[in-house]
């Protein structure tokens, strides 16, 4: 019997099997930041996932980062992910919303001139793609101390937007070098306040984040994503003791709660399966694990990973970004549609809509 196939209860919704849509930057939001038809025709074509985390959408204008990437502080915006929310219910799917703050990966180009901040003064290496090409990253101005609490609710309000538009609820993205990541690693924030120092202090401002979000929608609609270590957007964490005292700091923070969720990032694992293990313990409630960060995840890997005990169901990205009919397909042995890297991002219904069914291709 296939592990992958069974059911799963998360939080307040029972999935039908235990691999979900991770959540994948495509940069085709319309005009203010705001999803169109076309974003609802592409979540609703995957509502077969079962859960479908979106793709990164930011909780304030401050917090873009890339080009076209969705929002959810507008009237407009919270119209649009309405039009998503409907589609993917129509089909009896479940969309929750990724609340993603930039922070210092973001250039002022791409959010109409408002400033970039970050735990530090500490800029990003590399470039920021622009509407003129790229560019290096902003030089982020530091956060003031008695600034946080307004950052707190900032993701509360987005996650009360999300809500409102009839998403299902909400993953509070704390990984893959972005403001909230950025907090948590001792060589982006170098802060002596008490956000700062300690692996206590630097899990603090997640801590309180995801706390807030919980109580203003509740918690069975809240999932927290880390991604301990992973050297992504000038992520300087190393497997130490100092990342094991971190995420245990985060996760012991937010275990009370009774999350939905921990979507816990884990490439490689090889370096990291003990703190998986540990963290997975700790937390005492659903996690989901993705063990590749631009890998493509099979179903065999789907069962190899649910076969460890690290986690409860497996994130999967590319193939669900080529084959909308995923689990149909996994299911049945079926032949996989290959994505075309080339229009991953920006762009408009090539390589974002017309991938076929196997319906549409018989």
């Amino acid at each position: 019997m296939s592990r992958a196939f069974e059911s799963l209860t998360v939080g307040r919704w029972q999935l039908p099997q235990r691999f979900v849509m991770a959540p994948l930057t495509r940069n085709r939001a319309g005009a203010g930041h705001a999803p169109t038809s076309l974003n609802a025709e592409y979540y609703g074509q995957r509502a077969s996932a079962g859960l479908i985390v979106t793709e990164g959408i930011a909780p304030t204008q401050v917090g873009q980062g890339y080009l076209d990437v969705p929002g959810l502080y507008t009237d407009e915006q919270v119209a649009g992910w309405r039009l998503v929310a409907d589609a993917v219910h129509a089909r009896d799917g479940i969309v929750v919303a990724q609340l993603m703050h930039a922070g210092r990966i973001a250039h002022a180009d791409n959010k109409d001139g408002v400033e970039t901040v970050a735990p530090s003064a500490v800029q990003a290496p590399g470039e920021m793609v622009t509407a003129d090409g790229g560019q290096p990253h902003d030089v982020p101005r530091a956060v003031e101390t008695d600034e946080v609490a307004g950052l707190v609710a900032d993701f509360v309000a987005a996650a009360r937007n999300a809500v409102a538009a009839g998403l299902d609820g909400v993953e509070v993205h704390s990984a893959n070098g972005y403001l909230l990541h950025q907090f948590l690693d001792p060589t982006v924030n170098l802060r002596d306040d008490d956000y700062g120092g300690t692996p206590e202090n630097r899990a603090r401002f997640v801590v309180e984040v995801v706390t807030a979000v919980a109580e203003a929608i509740g918690a069975d609609r809240v999932g927290l994503r880390l991604s301990p270590g992973h050297q992504f957007n000038g992520v300087g964490e190393e497997v130490d003791a100092d990342l094991t005292a971190t995420y245990r700091a985060v996760v012991d923070g937010v275990a009370p709660l009774g999350l939905a969720y921990l979507s816990l990032l884990a490439s490689p694992l090889e370096p990291l399966e003990t703190l998986v293990r540990d963290l997975r313990e700790r937390f005492d409630g659903v996690v989901l694990l993705n063990d590749g960060f631009g890998d493509v995840t099979t179903l065999d890997s789907v069962e190899q990973l649910l076969a460890t005990g690290l986690a409860d169901a497996v994130v999967v990205g590319r193939q669900f970004l080529a084959n909308p009919d995923l689990a149909e397909r996994w299911r049945r042995g079926a032949e996989l549609n290959e994505p075309d890297q080339s229009t991953f991002y920006g762009g408009g219904a090539e390589g974002y809509t017309d991938y076929p069914t196997l319906e549409q291709a018989s």
